[in-house]
């Protein structure tokens, strides 16, 4: 983990060169043109959309994969686009027993392409890592356009501020729920503190009554 001096840490290092020479607009030509490490973006909109155009032209098909937030205010300060055949299927959806249905044919074969993205000061957002090789048959131009998912309605910045504001959300939560906590503790011990009176109240009505017996014998 690595930290900055604005208070921002980064979860992974990859070492990468932070020499940015051209900063690549949402105007940018995909032809012949690949990711490399070092190349800049003025916001993570326009580096998702030039590798989402990369993998179209290419013959693969992305998604999101690891996010990273800053531990002081959980703003994105980093993101994976990977390969959508990255990873495996949980063995659990081939194996159950009570599917009705044969399971989807699979779609993950733990494929390492992919293109990771770290904010840096004045906003810009640079490639530190990437992957180019896949383990399995890129797609014909044909059948891409068959199988391309449409891409997410929210932009980056719309979903990171649905992240922020959902910490907040959870923070203010967790305060009432410290304040309930505290209101319980207090009623519980007003019950104690009333117990115990009633408990010395009973005892001394048991003992004037054994004394008013005693006086009757």
């Amino acid at each position: 983990m690595t930290s900055t001096t604005d208070g921002r840490s980064f979860l992974d290092s990859d070492g990468g060169s932070d020499e940015e020479v051209i900063i690549y607009g949402r105007n940018l030509s995909v032809d012949g043109l690949e990711p490399y490490t070092g190349m800049a973006f003025p916001s993570l909109d326009d580096a998702r959309d030039f590798y989402y155009e990369y993998a179209k032209q290419t013959g693969f098909t992305i998604r999101t994969n690891r996010i990273r937030h800053s531990l002081k205010n959980m703003a994105v300060i980093g993101r994976d686009f990977v390969c959508s055949r990255e990873g495996f299927r949980a063995a659990k959806h081939s194996l159950r027993k009570d599917r009705a249905l044969p399971p989807r044919p699979v779609t993950r074969e733990g494929c390492k392409a992919m293109i990771r993205m770290a904010a840096r000061d004045g906003g810009k957002w640079v490639v530190t890592k990437f992957v180019k090789e896949h383990n399995h048959k890129l797609m014909t131009h044909c059948k891409f356009l068959g199988e391309l998912p449409t891409i997410n309605i929210l932009s980056e910045e719309e979903k990171d501020k649905k992240i922020q504001d959902l910490y907040h959300e959870l923070q203010r939560e967790r305060e009432r729920s410290a304040a309930f906590q505290q209101q319980l503790c207090m009623i519980l011990k007003d019950i104690k503190e009333h117990e115990e009176f009633m408990s010395l109240r009973v005892e001394d009505i048991v003992k004037t009554l054994k004394e008013i017996e005693l006086c009757d014998l």
